[in-house]
């Protein structure tokens, strides 16, 4: 020490150091009250700044009266380099923590507030916090005085063996960015892989993407298996979708009339199920002589692909009641058998035959 310390140095110490807290306590209190008003707003990411800066403010008023209680105290130059410094360290890691949440949490909210871009794609918010966190580590070691250019030096030569080692790792990494950036596949979406695996897409991370089934089951997919994969996106270019179903009448039937009804009980559909697109547009296209109908098809409007189930249960069952009650038959499969003269088939054989197999012998 320069001096002998003293009562009264000890007395303003004490009294910068509760000045300090006191206005740390404070500004968390203001910092409550503008979260409260935050939360009013439409904009997500004021939230976020508010609870970062939330963390940050307290204690760097904290250690700005630590330092100003470290100052006036009588302390060797030694001691109080390796304070400021020690104080220095702290507030700099606090400002890492703090900018590695408020970067981080400012993606996700940019990601899930626009259309087209990944939802709760965690790949990018992964990355921006080892970023920002990487950064700080940086600067902390300046800030001790260690020297970070043979570290970064030792880092390059290191990183391109981990990279020959971590090649499947690094590789489903570039994927899931590649994935993301050209926007072929977002959380939300809904998908079908050449190889039978298909469900919503939940998440996107740094290795993997994860589609959940609508049996709730999840399924794991690397992310360079995915990219290279043939794959059905059932929300691109849009979520709505039509859905297709197939319908069979008999020779016997009034085409206009089946064709009337069918696309009364189409527009009821579309008014009164969740899920239907009300302004679709009835369509009935007849398409086929079959063996024993007219194959027709019923194009239907479906908001999102999981509703397809439900809209087309519900159709069936109308349909199949507006038939019975207009009279138009449903046939069932038959076929005509043909047996020549002089080669008939044992009797016994012909009775077991089903009803449905009418028999001619010219």
């Amino acid at each position: 020490m320069n001096r002998e310390l003293t009562l009264d140095d000890l007395v303003m110490a004490g009294v910068a150091l509760a000045a300090g807290l006191l206005l740390a306590f404070l500004l968390r209190m203001l910092l409550r009250w503008l979260g409260k008003h935050a939360t009013r707003t439409r904009w997500s990411g004021d939230d976020v700044i508010v609870d970062a800066l939330r963390t940050l403010v307290p204690w760097a008023a904290i250690v700005g009266g630590v330092a100003a209680g470290a100052a006036l105290l009588p302390l060797t130059r030694t001691v109080g380099h390796n304070v400021n410094q020690a104080l220095t360290v702290l507030l700099i890691f606090v400002v890492t923590i703090t900018s590695g949440r408020l970067i981080a949490g400012l993606v996700r909210t940019v990601t899930q507030s626009r259309t087209g871009v990944a939802g709760s794609a965690t790949i990018f918010v992964n990355i921006t916090r080892v970023v920002v966190l990487a950064i700080g580590f940086l600067v902390i070691l300046q800030t001790l005085g260690i020297p970070i250019a043979p570290l970064v030096t030792a880092l390059g030569v290191g990183g391109l063996a981990v990279a020959l080692a971590l090649q499947d790792t690094l590789a489903n990494l570039f994927a899931g960015i590649h994935i993301l950036a050209s926007k072929t596949v977002q959380p939300g979406d809904y998908i079908r892989l050449s190889s039978g695996e298909e469900g919503y897409v939940t998440d996107i991370n740094w290795r993997q993407t994860t589609i959940r089934e609508l049996s709730n089951n999840l399924v794991i997919i690397p992310n360079g298996q995915l990219a290279g994969t043939n794959m059905t996106n059932f929300n691109r270019p849009e979520q709505q979708m039509t859905l297709l179903v197939q319908v069979g009448v008999g020779y016997d039937s009034d085409l206009e009339h089946v064709e009337r009804v069918t696309e009364e009980v189409v527009a009821e559909v579309m008014a009164e199920i969740t899920g239907a697109v009300p302004e679709h547009e009835p369509a009935v296209r007849f398409h086929t002589f079959g063996d024993s109908r007219i194959g027709m098809t019923v194009i239907l409007g479906v908001g999102e692909f999981s509703d397809q189930y439900r809209i087309k249960h519900e159709f069936i069952k109308r349909l199949h009641k507006r038939y019975q009650t207009e009279g138009i038959r449903i046939p069932s499969p038959r076929r005509t058998v043909m047996f020549p003269q002089g080669a008939a088939g044992i009797p016994h054989q012909r009775e077991a035959m089903t009803a449905e197999v009418t028999e001619l012998a010219p």
